[in-house]
């Protein structure tokens, strides 16, 4: 398996997972079972997908985009955390989000080298 501990990518889904976690802890009861389970799990699909995506090289755009996916569903989430004021404060949600967009951009820009590297490939 390729080595993936030193991908800024996979250090910026651990940072937001452990934010996620975090901030997770702070929540009502039922927001932290309901709405927070499903962050988290969310969060570590995160990763889950970059280690795919850095250890398959031919199914590497698959993954790229199936975290992107990942990522639209991670925002939307909390976005409906905010509305029923599961977050103490209104920081803890901007800094998440900030996170999430954060890895978006890192992959917008590896799916894009990727795309690059097949278009130079195919005839």
């Amino acid at each position: 398996m390729a080595q993936y501990e030193h991908l800024p990518i996979y250090k910026q889904a651990l940072t937001l997972s452990v934010y996620i976690e975090r901030i997770v802890q702070g929540f009502s009861r039922y927001h932290k079972y309901n709405n927070g389970s499903e962050l988290r799990v969310l969060a570590r699909n995160n990763i889950k997908l970059i280690i795919r995506a850095n250890s398959e090289i031919e199914n590497r755009a698959f993954y790229l985009t199936e975290l992107r996916i990942n990522n639209e569903d991670l925002k939307v989430c909390l976005r409906i955390c905010k509305e029923m004021n599961a977050f103490k404060n209104l920081n803890s949600f901007v800094h998440a989000v900030e996170l999430v967009i954060l890895l978006a951009r890192q992959n917008e820009a590896w799916l894009k080298s990727q795309q690059k590297i097949i278009k130079t490939l195919l005839p």
